[in-house]
């Protein structure tokens, strides 16, 4: 069921708006005595997830007893990051998502659905699972709070991917990310029916439909002067409000370009963006708007890392962004890469097939670091001034000595392609 609905391509909504839509849709559901929010973690700060799960912890006060960012396998949120994220919200609801231990399973979804709904591409089964708070903890409500943008793994991003990978556990997260991967990042972002969506929703409606969780979703593009607004607002409980998000999504953050680029030049908000697993979007969210033989710059000043987890960041440091059929080749041979799969799949994304090249500019990583994953490296002060986010608009832009770029301020908030990539029905 949908309790409230308000979006459109060249809407904006204000904080007012989202605090009457959320109170009036909190209000239909009734009385609860003890609710739980899941919203994304710092990584999504543009989501206006922050606020909303402030609006949220104000209207139930003292029943809302917990709040579980949805980590998946990222870094726990410092407490500098939660007040900026989430305002006055006392620290001591905050709970840590702890990927590694602290799961149930709710359910197996079988392997010949996965096979089928992948095309053959992947065969094993998929354990729903989810932090046990949600299933021990005695709410009678749990709000996931998040944003709907195209995605590299599911497709479209949120909905039930904030429940069973926000909050999940390693295997479940693990072999989500690789059935995307193995399904082909191209046939997928952008679209809302994807394979790995098919399983989440498999899960859903097999294993899940016993807990009381409500979405609250956004959908977040930039407005004429390049700010970022809110172009939607939906709050229900099924798969409607998800596919009515999605399609409002693909309207306002999905480029259509009639001709490929040359050179891409993107910029990672230093406190966003510190490992390339998160940085990477900046392939993922442009490789198919991207020509053959073309260059992607990465100005990434915060970048201090590759995997946020450790056990992630060794091996990438140790078997590099290659092509497909080389990741696939080492999975086979390597059982540390063979036991987690979402490092494999991230390692996939991060390809660029040869197509292209990447130039990362970092903060806090050496040269020899960079090339040793098989980027290009670039100086960041240098980069900075050629290249400076200040002056540059999203968009088309023409340097002073006549160079072309192609700049993108947060490749997070949107995806680019060109017409003859983006095939509709692929997915």
């Amino acid at each position: 069921m949908i309790y409230f609905e308000r979006g459109g391509k060249n809407l904006e909504l204000t904080s007012a708006d989202i605090r009457d839509g959320l109170h009036q849709a909190l209000q239909s559901l009734g009385p609860r005595k003890k609710v739980l929010a899941i919203p994304p973690d710092i990584t999504r700060f543009h989501s206006m997830a922050g606020p909303i799960t402030e609006m949220a912890w104000e209207f139930y006060g003292e029943r809302m007893t917990d709040i579980l960012p949805a980590l998946g396998t990222h870094a726990a949120m410092t407490r500098a990051e939660r007040k900026k994220m989430f305002g006055e919200i006392p620290d001591a609801l905050f709970r840590i998502h702890d990927w590694r231990n602290d799961v149930v399973t709710l359910g197996v979804v079988p392997g010949d659905f996965v096979s089928e709904v992948s095309g053959g591409n992947v065969t094993f089964p998929w354990p729903a699972q989810v932090n046990r708070l949600l299933v021990e903890g005695g709410h009678d409500l749990i709000l996931s709070v998040g944003q709907v943008v195209p995605h590299e793994v599911v497709g479209m991003a949120n909905h039930n991917k904030n429940i069973f990978v926000g909050t999940g556990g390693p295997e479940g997260i693990n072999k989500s990310h690789y059935l995307g991967a193995a399904y082909g990042m191209e046939r997928m972002m952008g679209r809302a029916d994807t394979p790995v969506r098919k399983v989440l929703n498999y899960a859903s409606e097999h294993f899940a439909a016993h807990l009381p969780i409500v979405y609250v979703l956004t959908v977040i593009g930039r407005n004429a002067e390049g700010r970022l607004v809110l172009r939607g607002l939906f709050i229900g409980d099924d798969g409607a409000v998800f596919e009515q998000a999605a399609a409002l999504s693909l309207e306002v953050n999905f480029e259509m370009l009639e001709q490929p680029l040359k050179k891409v030049v993107v910029y990672l908000d230093s406190e966003e963006f510190k490992s390339t697993w998160l940085g990477n979007k900046s392939i993922y969210r442009t490789r198919m708007a991207i020509a053959d033989g073309g260059e992607l710059v990465v100005l990434a000043p915060g970048l201090k890392e590759f995997g946020e987890d450790a056990e992630i960041d060794r091996l990438i440091r140790k078997f590099g962004y290659r092509t497909t059929p080389e990741i696939l080749s080492f999975v086979e041979r390597n059982a540390d890469l063979r036991n987690n799969l979402s490092a494999a799949a991230h390692l996939i994304h991060g390809s660029t097939e040869g197509r292209f090249s990447v130039t990362y500019c970092p903060g806090k990583i050496s040269r020899e670091e960079i090339e040793s994953v098989n980027y290009r490296y670039a100086d960041i002060v240098e980069m900075l001034k050629r290249y400076d986010p200040s002056v540059l608009h999203d968009g088309k832009n023409t340097m002073p000595d006549g160079e072309e770029i192609f700049y993108i301020s947060n490749p997070a908030t949107g995806l680019w392609s060109t017409r003859d990539k983006f095939l509709p029905g692929a997915g």
